[in-house]
């Protein structure tokens, strides 16, 4: 049977399109505009003609591709880590024997309302010896709640017969995790990987009050050092190993484009796993 829509329902369709096509542009037309004033000549808010020269600029300034390789390597490692405990997390408090589980849930619902702070934070990194080391980029935030909690709520959604049918046949908890549940679980691992790992590499709060060496700035770091120089010259220019006389907003945008296509390059090998992954860990979260 064909249905055939009214003159409402088409004006109605219709409508729908036109606002998702008007908040796709308000969303789209930033990067874009980021994208063209990066190959712009000129420093004005209307760019114009097209050179390679901030990308030549960024690309052969030690700092910059230093940055890039900092941000990579904490990102890669720090994201290695936070998935790594909290997969062990959550795996142990999905079964409900496990003594005082009630009380350790209750304890990471509390950090995600309250926390100690910044300045304690910052006690606590420096009384642990990890100011100007990248263990304080990635400590600090290895466990999130949140992902905690959805990464528990995917296991939990795990069918127990599972798990008590690879017991009887011999298997221990550390097989059942790495041969059964892990592989059951790949989308919710991926999606929350992606969102550690962006976290970590837009990172840039925890690296101006953790890191003091330039040579360790990650690139958000690096980023603001490069806009700060570029509006005010009030910047540290001697963190900057090159003319800095050139930084203007070409470089500016290039910048933001070259720290930014990294997690573009990741998020399409990911984003399959997004939907499956999140709807399914907050069933029973």
């Amino acid at each position: 049977m064909v249905h055939n829509p009214k003159l409402s329902e088409r004006l109605f369709d219709a409508f729908n399109y036109f606002l998702l096509a008007i908040f796709s542009i308000l969303c789209i037309a930033p990067f874009i505009y980021v994208i063209v004033a990066s190959f712009s000549e000129t420093n004005t808010a209307i760019p114009s003609g097209f050179t390679l020269d901030a990308y030549y600029y960024i690309f052969t300034t030690n700092t910059f591709v230093r940055s890039l390789g900092v941000s990579a390597y904490i990102t890669i490692l720090g994201t290695f880590l936070s998935i790594i405990v909290t997969t062990l997390m959550a795996y142990g408090l999905s079964f409900k024997g496990v003594p005082g589980r009630r009380i350790i849930m209750l304890a990471v619902v509390f950090t995600m309302i309250f926390n100690g702070g910044m300045i304690p934070t910052y006690i606590v990194v420096r009384s642990l010896g990890m100011i100007d080391t990248y263990w304080a980029l990635m400590l600090p935030n290895l466990v999130m709640a949140f992902y905690l909690i959805i990464m528990r709520g995917f296991f939990q959604n795990i069918p127990n017969e599972l798990i008590e049918s690879a017991k009887i046949d011999g298997a221990h908890d550390i097989v059942v995790l790495f041969r059964i549940v892990l592989p059951l679980s790949m989308p919710v691992i991926a999606a929350i990987s992606l969102f550690y790992a962006v976290g970590i590499w837009n990172q840039y709060f925890g690296a101006v009050m953790y890191i003091n060496s330039p040579e360790k700035w990650p690139v958000q770091v690096v980023l603001r050092q490069v806009i700060i120089l570029a509006t005010g010259n009030i910047g540290d220019e001697s963190s900057m190993d090159a003319d800095s006389s050139f930084v203007g907003q070409s470089v500016q945008m290039a910048v933001v484009v070259v720290s930014i296509i990294p997690i573009l390059m990741v998020y399409p090998f990911i984003q399959k796993h997004f939907a499956k992954g999140m709807l399914l860990g907050s069933v029973k979260g």
